[in-house]
């Protein structure tokens, strides 16, 4: 996999209130990915930009909610999140990646 496609797998770090509890008690960190991503595109995608050594991956498509507004009906898309177990020892600082 090239380094252009790992970029395009990985959209983001996915962070709610959920996804920080299972950052601190198993080491499980939840990222946004695209659609046709897999599970070994994204493990190879994580180990390679952040450095760590990957347990496991899991894999789930959130479907878009249909909101009401004042002209009907709308429908926000539908998006892949991807939960990445790492290995003891290895740690992700989202906060530390901007400077």
């Amino acid at each position: 996999m090239n380094e252009e496609r790992m970029y395009k797998v990985l959209l983001g770090a996915h962070i709610s209130e959920k996804a920080t509890l299972i950052a601190d008690e198993v080491n499980q960190f939840t990222f946004k990915v695209a659609k046709d991503a897999t599970r070994p595109e994204i493990k190879k995608a994580v180990e390679t930009i952040y450095g760590v050594s990957v347990k496991n991956v899991g894999v789930l498509n959130v479907k878009g909610k249909v909101k009401r507004n004042a002209r009907g009906l709308s429908k926000k898309p539908s998006w892949k999140k991807a939960y990445v177990r790492l290995e003891e020892g290895h740690d992700i600082d989202f906060s530390s990646a901007n400077d």
